[in-house]
């Protein structure tokens, strides 16, 4: 680590503690020639998880725009943020601890609409009426009728 004051590489570590979000690791650093005090943070390094578009293009995953698409869906809904918030860490964590660094954004609604099938039921069917393009409204009463089949069999 070099110095901010003189640019000399060594220093020693006088202080280790970790953030109060237990993130980073906050380090209190001693110039070996200068004897100036200065700090750094030690994060981990990440590798940033790729969202294969429909139109093949290529986007960073982004949680708050998938966290957002969940609020609207539960717009009006008795739904606590906390619960989606935790639905988002659930897939983020999801596909950062995939061996492939790439998701297709149909993988990713999808596993955005089964922790909404969970969540609630008509935050589920608004989502899935966006993701899915309904066109008709044959289409919406057959997504209608599956998950009533869920309802059914998860009651059981």
């Amino acid at each position: 680590m070099k110095c901010p004051y003189c640019s000399y590489t060594e220093s020693k570590v006088t202080d280790s503690r970790p953030t109060e979000d237990d993130l980073k690791i906050r380090r209190r650093r001693e110039c070996m020639k200068c004897g100036g005090r200065f700090t750094t943070y030690e994060i981990i390094e990440t590798t940033p998880v790729i969202v294969l578009k429909k139109d093949n293009s290529r986007q960073l995953f982004n949680r708050e725009k998938l966290l957002n698409g969940l609020l609207r869906a539960c717009e009006k809904r008795p739904v606590a943020v906390e619960t989606l918030e935790r639905a988002v860490d659930d897939i983020e964590f999801s596909c950062a601890s995939s061996s492939s660094r790439e998701i297709s954004s149909q993988h990713l609604g999808e596993m955005a609409l089964q922790r909404l099938k969970d969540i609630d039921e008509v935050a589920y069917v608004r989502f899935a009426s966006v993701y899915r393009e309904f066109s008709d409204v044959e289409t919406f009463l057959s997504e209608l009728q599956q998950l009533v089949e869920h309802k059914q069999q998860n009651q059981d």
